[in-house]
């Protein structure tokens, strides 16, 4: 089933998909043009891996890491489906950033790999806008570079993880206004979904709502103010975003 949290009628509604409309919890159905797309889980924890693809990795003359390279993120960065990202003025290394987000189901700790999935609620789409000017170096991305306000779109369903048979064999893909410009696929993560799981939980709890932003494929590019960029993975969704300037804040 695909899950989505939705703004309608002046409230926010949990939502799942029924015969391509979106029914509300409330029993109403409504057209997809009929609502706001929220992030599709009110999100906790919010882990993003580094390198996680060895293709990326060599892209920026970067070595795939030895272990998991992770680094938290605000739930303040997150925005919707058909939402907008901002991209400063002075910013020249603007990138998107295809990925598949796993979310955490359950409260775990020194979970299995053999388990792992066991704690898993399902999967979302998720571009990791990053602005390279501000990173200190590629081994610590600083706050400023990965964790600004609406900079990772998400969404915009949550897929309950039945109905995605193998999320280790997934194609993921990126189109900067119409063109495709990056694809890849879930079976070149350097860590994999048990592993990452099973690592994070030995020195840290997992809990419910917690994401795991497992990297991106090589391919990104660019991406400028008005470009409209859509991510997508395989059996998940496509997530559409638009890149916007400082002058749509006055400054």
């Amino acid at each position: 089933m695909r899950h989505a949290r939705v703004a309608c009628f002046g409230e926010i509604h949990d939502a799942v998909e029924t015969g391509g409309k979106i029914q509300l919890d409330d029993g109403r159905m409504v057209e997809r043009s009929d609502v706001t797309w929220l992030p599709p889980i009110e999100a906790a924890t919010i882990f993003a891996l580094g390198l996680n693809y060895a293709d990326h990795a060599s892209e920026i003359s970067f070595n795939a890491p030895e272990e998991p390279l992770v680094f938290l993120k605000g739930p303040n960065a997150l925005v919707g489906h058909e939402g907008q990202s901002r991209r400063p003025k002075d910013a020249t290394h603007m990138h998107y950033e295809c990925e598949l987000a796993v979310v955490i189901g359950k409260k775990g700790r020194n979970v299995s790999r053999s388990e792992a999935y066991n704690y898993v609620a399902g999967y979302t789409v998720a571009n990791d806008y990053v602005i390279r000017d501000y990173l200190e170096n590629y081994y610590r991305p600083n706050l400023a570079a990965k964790n600004r306000d609406s900079l990772t779109p998400i969404g915009p369903w949550l897929v309950d993880k039945e109905g995605v048979a193998d999320p280790m064999q997934l194609t993921l893909r990126t189109y900067v206004n119409g063109e495709q410009t990056q694809e890849g696929s879930t079976s070149d993560m350097v860590f994999d979904i048990p592993y990452l799981i099973e690592y994070l939980s030995s020195f840290m709890t997992l809990h419910e709502n917690d994401v795991i932003l497992t990297g991106t494929p090589k391919g990104t590019v660019h991406v400028y103010e008005g470009d409209e960029v859509i991510t997508e993975i395989e059996g998940i969704g496509s997530l559409k975003n638009t890149v916007i300037g400082d002058a749509e804040f006055n400054r």
